[in-house]
């Protein structure tokens, strides 16, 4: 049999060559068989650089490369002390770098894999959802609308499935697939409606699949193998910074030169001069800017991970901190997604319904008293809609259960599926009405599936006389006007004008207690209705009642809110559920204030021009009975007004409004892998918490780039100044080429990585959103920067000027300044924490990192100057305690003065000075 034209096979021939089963699926042992045989289900992706290139790569950079060369002239001219000093520096430095960039590509490799896609199957006779790549040729397939394929499969089962397919064929319309016809053996990719391939996505309907192929074996695969190109783009503030860095680099060669020329015309050796000038530009050129930019971004996407939100671009971190405004879904977002059904409306009656969540510990009271429901023949219908009109399966200890095993002192039950489905099954097993067992009756012939334009759900049932049966279950408004008769215990009656306002009142009753409603009705099928079913047989149909539920809000939803509005962030519920409940859950979150907020449903929408939706749409705080092209409306309506939006969506209709948001949101749970890959963030958990979580990381983060950005240039224009003052006065030079090498790897290196994972500000939240064009440098920070540079650097030559002409001894007042240059930096790092507050107002001791930073550099600077062998290298000799009085009197006088501050505001005023009562 040729493997690849599955397409002219039966699906028992592709079953039974694959050695699989319809209803089992693989055992363990075979999956693990077959993924030896065939690999793990990714794409061969371009080989990866090696490490020794990578490291080999840091010694890239034009200006090293001088540095190298001059230091193979410095060891031609005998000064190999001079020359192995500068390449164990220069080596150093790459090994820092190296690291860095090593440290980044872990992470986002990690990072990719945490957002790599799910796929369900059978296995071992139980549906398990495994992640993509470990499926294996022979795997049963579970498709459903919103998924992305991820390998070749054979469909074997279809209910109204259609399939995106634009990536492979250029075919823009979804596709109607087929289950039970087989094609011509050349029948071409777009006419193979049998067949399903990895990176295509449902639309529409569900179906089963045999995986015929994976990996670089299917259709894209082929594709894959003749193009492998990958890109990787810089973020935005990558991309800023990498366009300040090379103004800096023109400007530090310009000074630079300058140092040079005014050495040489006072006599310095030329050799001498130029290796300074180098060495200077290699120590003042912040080249690594970028690469620490994107560590601290990484790193800061690990955090989020552990927080439960998986940022898939990391541009998004950025966006996170500018947030103005969350779009979040209700259910399951803001709610716990653990749907109780507490009430039920059928023939006249009002039935409640007790117990909590999933567990089907409860009973159904009709006037607070326990009722016999065999006898009840209405509300028996009812359920049974309900437990038909189904694809959720109620399971004890991750094990379907059918009604024979059900025991109700027995815990353990979940629902695999739809939420509102899932309660539905629980309130009709409170009753003994089971789907298994009704299904031994009944059967399923097909299904109309559920999409939020059509606000329902269809299935057909056959009975045992041949009888068809179409359930129904959707949106009251929509069900009532598609019915014309009422049930009752009696039968089937009129519908009438008085039912249809009974029945709008018990549903706005409802509603009003937040609750969420569903009407259930059915109608007999013709054979010839049933043969072929669509849209057109949904009508006439027998209203049987009405289902109401709710979905408590999160605990942790209202201090997250409450937090989003210290932050300036203004919180939007999106919900298809009615009104009522809307406004009530949103009233419970303080999210909707009546005559402060206003709130639309998707009718009022339709009715408004974009120029009406902008008016309001600031005033508007809840949305529902909304549509997924209403979301799109509201995110562009948003942005109009200035707002930087978050949006979270679930269902493959949210795709569209998920890209068009600043900061499009994925559930992790309940999410489609179409709306997954349209994202840049994904919730692990679907948790509204976990959103602003992530916000206060996005602005943590920012705030910890601006600090290493204020730290490294301020040190580096420090730097500079020290020698360009110098030549600019005519003093000696105050920093041999060595030593200015060595400042920029005991400062530049570990302390900068530590301000990047500095603990956020416990206050951050309580800031408004930045606004996103807002420049790196603003806020008074160009101003810090360059004041703090020209402090280091006055001060660097004000300690060498001191010593030079009051000793005479240009080796001590080059020691000197080489101590004060380091320490200056070592005290600023501690300034850089914050914008706002001093070291004594931070805890101390919140950043361990930047601790041992400091004191390893310290210790390496103590080191060059009193360990013998690297003094003698490194032209340095020992300071007495007055010249390191000087030394640090000079380097840390800000944080002196402000430790005095500090202490004066603390202490409590005099008793004699205090007014006295009388």
């Amino acid at each position: 049999m040729d493997r690849e034209k599955w397409y002219a096979r039966t699906p028992d021939e592709v079953v039974q060559f694959w050695q699989t089963s319809f209803v089992d699926g693989l055992s363990s042992s075979e999956v693990n068989t077959r993924l030896d045989k065939f690999g793990f289900n990714e794409l061969a992706e371009k080989e990866k650089t090696a490490w020794w290139k990578r490291f080999l790569a840091q010694f890239q950079d034009f200006m090293v490369l001088v540095l190298l060369g001059a230091t193979l002239i410095s060891a031609f001219l005998g000064e190999y002390a001079d020359a192995i000093t500068i390449l164990i520096i220069v080596l150093m430095n790459a090994i820092l770098g190296f690291i860095q960039e090593y440290r980044a590509e872990q992470s986002l490799s990690a990072l990719k894999k945490l957002a790599s896609p799910t796929a369900r199957v059978i296995r071992n006779s139980m549906v398990q959802q495994i992640p993509a790549r470990e499926l294996v040729p022979g795997d049963i397939l579970i498709l459903e609308a919103g998924d992305k394929l991820a390998a070749d499969g054979r469909l074997i089962d279809v209910h109204n499935m259609e399939v995106e397919e634009a990536a492979l064929t250029g075919e823009s319309m979804p596709v109607r697939k087929v289950a039970d016809r087989r094609y011509s053996e050349d029948a071409p990719l777009g006419d193979r409606k049998n067949m399903v391939y990895a990176g295509t996505s449902v639309v529409r309907g569900r179906g089963k699949a045999v995986v015929c192929a994976s990996g670089m074996a299917t259709e894209v695969g082929h594709i894959a193998g003749m193009i492998q190109t990958t890109t990787e783009e810089a973020t935005p503030l990558e991309r800023r910074l990498d366009h300040l860095g090379k103004w800096l680099v023109w400007g530090c060669l310009f000074i630079c030169l300058v140092v040079v020329i005014t050495g040489v015309a006072k006599g310095e050796s030329l050799f001498l001069m130029c290796m300074a000038g180098i060495s200077l530009a290699v120590a003042a050129i912040p080249e690594g800017l970028p690469a620490i930019v994107t560590v601290a971004l990484a790193l800061g996407v690990q955090r989020m991970i552990r927080q439960r939100a998986i940022i898939r671009k990391l541009p998004a971190v950025e966006t996170l901190g500018c947030t103005t405004a969350i779009c979040s879904d209700k259910t399951g977002t803001l709610t716990q997604n653990a749907m109780t059904v507490r009430q039920l409306f059928t023939d006249g009656n009002n039935y409640e319904i007790t117990g909590v969540g999933y567990d089907i510990k409860g009973n159904i009271l009709l006037n607070q008293q326990p009722l016999d429901i065999s006898k009840d023949k209405a509300l028996h219908q009812c359920l049974t809609i309900g437990a038909l009109c189904n694809n959720s399966t109620l399971k004890q200890n991750n094990i379907a259960i059918t009604g024979i095993w059900r025991t109700k002192n027995e815990t353990g039950w979940s629902v695999e599926g739809d939420p509102t489905e899932g309660a539905i099954v629980v309130a009709a097993a409170k009753a003994s009405i089971w789907q298994a067992e009704v299904e031994k009756v009944q059967k399923r012939v097909a299904e109309i599936p559920f999409e939020s334009e059509r606000r329902r759900m269809s299935v057909v049932y056959r009975d045992v006389n041949n009888n068809n049966i179409l359930y129904i279950k959707g949106a009251p408004d929509t069900i009532l006007e598609l019915c014309r008769y009422y049930h009752t215990a009696a039968g089937p009656t009129s519908l009438t004008s008085d039912h249809i306002a009974k029945i709008n009142s018990i549903n706005d009753q409802m509603a009003s207690q937040a609750l969420r409603v569903l009407a259930v009705a059915y109608r007999r099928l013709t054979p010839a209705q049933a043969q072929n079913p669509d849209e057109t047989i949904e009508n006439d149909l027998v209203f049987s009642g009405l289902i109401g539920m709710i979905d408590p809000p999160r605990e942790e939803a209202k201090s997250s809110i409450a937090r989003c509005r210290e932050a300036g962030i203004k919180t939007v519920m999106i919900t298809g559920d009615h009104i009522n409940t809307a406004i009530a859950i949103a009233q419970e979150l303080q999210i909707y204030k009546e005559g402060q907020h206003k709130a639309l449903t998707g009718k009022d929408l339709d009715a408004m021009s974009e120029s009406d939706l902008d008016a309001i749409v600031n005033k508007v705080t809840v949305y529902a009975r909304v549509s997924p092209a209403h979301k799109l409306r509201i995110v562009r309506a948003l942005k109009r007004q200035g707002h930087i939006v978050a949006m979270t969506g679930d269902g493959v209709n949210d795709a569209p409004a998920i890209k068009e948001a600043d900061i499009g949101i994925a559930m992790g749970i309940t999410g489609t892998d179409v709306t997954k890959e349209a994202s840049a963030m994904v919730l692990a958990d679907d948790n509204f918490a976990t959103i602003v979580a992530a916000v206060e990381e996005g602005r943590g983060i920012y705030e910890n780039i601006r600090k290493f950005i204020r730290y490294l240039l301020s040190c580096n224009i420090g730097e500079v100044l020290t020698m360009f003052l110098a030549a600019l006065f005519g003093l000696p030079m105050p920093l041999l080429p060595v030593q200015i090498l060595w400042v920029n790897l005991v400062t530049d290196g570990l302390p900068a990585m530590a301000l990047g994972i500095d603990p956020t500000n416990p206050n951050i939240m309580q800031r408004p959103p930045r606004h996103p064009g807002e420049s790196v440098f603003s806020r008074g920070l160009s101003r810090k920067v360059i004041g703090r540079g020209i402090q280091i650097g006055l001060s660097t030559l004000f300690v060498f000027s001191v010593i030079y002409y009051l000793q005479n001894d240009l080796a001590l007042a080059r020691t000197a300044a080489f101590a004060t240059l380091v320490y200056c930096q070592m005290f600023h790092v501690f300034d850089c924490r914050s914008e706002t507050a001093t070291i004594f107002e931070l805890k101390f001791t919140s950043n361990k990192y930047l601790l041992m930073a400091v004191a390893f550099s310290t210790i390496m600077q103590l080191s060059v100057m009193y360990v013998p062998f690297l003094s003698a290298i490194f032209s340095t000799v020992p300071l007495s305690l007055g010249n390191w009085a000087l030394v640090l009197i000079v380097s840390g006088w800000t944080l002196i003065l402000n430790g005095f501050k500090h202490v004066f505001k603390r202490r409590p005023a005099r008793r004699g000075f205090l007014p006295q009562n009388r």
